[in-house]
């Protein structure tokens, strides 16, 4: 079996610079009060390229007084584009400032967050869910400098979110609307959350409480659902998320049934599938990519000795009118 090639070293920049190996610190590290000639910045930058040189996390981490990695804690449920545009824009934002942001599914089997914090030498843990203060205690005690707590008007955004679609809904003229529940049960919660708000936009508009079904992700067991809410005399139904709604529309064809005549469908994610549908489907768009921006802006500050904004970033959720409404 073939020996793994031996680690470069800052001895080894060193050498082949022909410096010291506190020179070649000071040089990477940009040490402020150090006169490095150019000629010796050089040919450390050079022997640096040459031997494909990476400092260990721990050596910045001993210069620069902390670490450069960001710790998000995320619920642990099935992970939807939602969620990967939030992450996506969060770890671009940070990349910018130079931190590198690693992911932890909070409450998945495997090591709890601070031993995590602790083995991975986070600087700073945010998390989408908040955290109690025994285990922010521990994140600190594990050595994270800040720990920030959901950045998210979570619920009252999910909220906000099923009172949205069964308002489109009820502007449209429909009195009697439907629920599409998940039967995913790490979703249950979320689902929860949206389902109230339609039954708040019921009330307030004096119509009945949503019938609300649970649905898998199977063509008959749909086309059943489906048959069911137009016997209740369900004219649209909210769909917990766009996944739902596409193939909610998919069980109302095997029942021979169309949207919007027969039954009005809305969505919620606005997923880039949403818009190629048949037909195209009504759904609820949010900004997380405007939420991973504005965290991010919040760690870079803290880190930079600046007060944050701690106030809550809005998901922004809006309607966007499609033709399965």
């Amino acid at each position: 079996m073939r020996r793994p090639a031996k680690r470069v070293t800052s001895a080894d920049v060193a050498r082949a610079a022909g410096v010291s190996a506190a020179t070649v610190s000071y040089v990477l590290n940009d040490t402020p009060g150090q006169s490095i000639p150019e000629e010796t910045r050089r040919r450390v930058l050079e022997a640096v390229k040459q031997l494909d040189y990476r400092p260990r996390g721990s050596a910045r981490a001993l210069a620069a007084g902390r670490s450069d990695v960001v710790l998000l804690s995320i619920p642990h449920l099935s992970i939807g584009p939602g969620i990967n545009r939030f992450v996506e824009q969060f770890a671009t934002s940070l990349a910018h400032a130079g931190l590198t942001l690693v992911t932890h599914l909070a409450g998945a089997p495997g090591r709890p967050l601070p031993d995590v914090c602790a083995a991975i030498d986070a600087s700073v843990v945010a998390s989408l869910d908040p955290l109690d203060d025994d285990t922010a205690q521990a994140l600190r005690r594990a050595g994270a400098d800040l720990v920030f707590t959901t950045e998210v008007e979570a619920h009252p955004t999910m909220r906000r979110m099923g009172r949205l679609q069964a308002e489109h809904l009820i502007a449209l003229g429909h009195r009697r609307l439907g629920y599409a529940m998940p039967d995913h049960p790490l979703l249950r919660k979320i689902a929860d959350d949206r389902l109230l708000g339609v039954a708040d936009a019921c009330a307030h508009a004096g119509i009945d409480p949503p019938l609300a079904l649970d649905t898998k992700l199977d063509t008959t067991a749909l086309a059943r659902a489906a048959r069911r809410w137009r016997r209740e005399s369900v004219t649209a139904v909210c769909a917990y998320n766009d996944e739902v709604a596409i193939a909610l529309l998919t069980g109302m064809r095997h029942a021979k049934l169309a949207a919007p005549d027969d039954l009005a469908v809305i969505g919620a994610d606005d997923i880039p599938l949403a818009q190629v549908t048949d037909p195209p489907l009504s759904t609820i768009a949010f900004d997380l990519e405007k939420v991973g921006r504005s965290l991010a802006e919040a760690v870079v500050a803290s880190l930079s000795g600046r007060k944050p904004r701690l106030t809550p970033a809005s998901l922004s959720p809006r309607v966007i009118h499609r033709a399965s409404t």
